[in-house]
């Protein structure tokens, strides 16, 4: 039997299985062997991929990386044509895009590129039409952009969110506060700082044994679930933020409009039309959570065109400096900082002090 029918297999069980406290460990075994199973198919086991992902394996320039996943034929295409002016072959036919088509807009002084990324297909993750290489390409990117049709966005939006978590990538969510270390022995060391509703002892133990871990340390600091267990010993989950576009919002009444704006991570837009983009552009750069430090030249004013751009996770002095030269680090004395991060106007901070939104940063070198 094939790691598909495989899975398959799993699938039907769990939807026949009844949820309840008796059955709650059976599911979180199943679940277990679902993620062992999707990892197969994520990471072939062997080398000799081939071609495999001919035309998806775009080189990331720009400070941030924002892909586009939808449907064929809801206006993908379009949307980056009218966003960045790139030309990516429109069509009113599904599955007209077939290789990865990038594009970069400059926004707010940062360089964005935008990657309209082929439709997918329901059973991407399984490895069906190119799916596979597309959601790929999708775990490498800063933001994602779900574009759906206005006209049936929450059958779309579910089945995409299904193909993307089966891929290990979970969307505006944080990574599970969960502590989990292997060691030699000792036996498995279950510690809930507080009270659990799914996992107990016992779930924790089989799920475990089914990935032959029999001597680990876990801490819990929330109400978990059993798939947040198995997120963290797969450890190969990747967090991004994701906004919902609703397009062709020419199609509908301003009453269903209003509705629309209530549901979070949304944004409704007109690609066609080019109808609230600097509403998207806005909650784009929200989301993207990046970080612009202007430098300062000794004696000079601060360069306000071209900024340093940062990963907010990534914003202090040893950042800026590896972002403007490798070897810049070895000769770092001290930086003198100006702006929100810092009390006195300017500061003299080490490498370690985190940058802030606009900051100005002027570098003194070893002598």
């Amino acid at each position: 039997m094939g790691v598909l029918e495989k899975i398959a297999e799993i699938e039907s069980e769990m939807a026949r299985t009844q949820k309840n406290k008796a059955t709650s460990a059976h599911l979180g075994l199943l679940k277990a062997r679902l993620a062992k199973l999707r990892r197969e198919l994520i990471e072939p086991k062997g080398g000799g991929g081939g071609k495999a992902g001919e035309g998806f394996d775009v080189a990331k320039t720009g400070d941030a990386r924002i892909g586009f996943v939808g449907f064929p034929s809801v206006g993908k295409s379009t949307l980056l044509s009218n966003l960045a002016g790139v030309y990516s072959e429109v069509a009113a036919y599904e599955f007209t895009t077939l290789t990865t088509v990038p594009g970069v807009i400059k926004y707010k002084g940062a360089k964005v590129q935008l990657l309209d990324l082929p439709g997918i297909i329901e059973g991407a993750k399984d490895g069906k039409g190119r799916g596979k290489q597309v959601i790929a390409v999708a775990r490498t990117c800063s933001l994602i952009f779900i574009v759906l049709d206005v006209l049936k966005p929450l059958g779309h939006k579910k089945l995409i969110e299904h193909e993307l978590e089966g891929f290990g990538i979970r969307l505006n969510k944080e990574p599970p506060n969960i502590h989990f270390r292997r060691k030699d022995k000792g036996g498995i060391n279950f510690q809930p700082a507080v009270v659990q509703s799914e996992l107990d002892s016992d779930l924790v133990k089989q799920i475990l044994a089914e990935y032959k871990i029999h001597n680990a340390d876990i801490l819990v600091r929330y109400d978990a679930s059993a798939d947040d267990l198995i997120d963290v010993i797969e450890g190969n989950r990747v967090y991004i933020p994701c906004i919902f576009l609703l397009n062709k919002i020419d199609q509908i009444s301003i009453e269903e409009l209003d509705i629309i704006y209530k549901i979070p991570h949304c944004v409704p837009i007109s690609a066609h039309h080019k109808w609230n983009f600097d509403d998207l552009l806005e909650k784009m750069w929200e989301y993207l959570d990046l970080v612009r430090i202007y430098t300062k030249p000794k004696g000079q004013l601060p360069d306000y065109e071209a900024p340093v751009v940062l990963d907010h996770r990534h914003s202090a002095i040893e950042d800026f400096c590896n972002k403007l030269h490798k070897s810049l680090i070895k000769e770092f004395k001290y930086a003198l900082v100006w702006g929100s991060s810092v009390k006195h106007q300017p500061q003299k901070v080490g490498k370690e002090h985190v940058l802030h939104d606009e900051d100005v940063v002027q570098i003194v070198k070893r002598v």
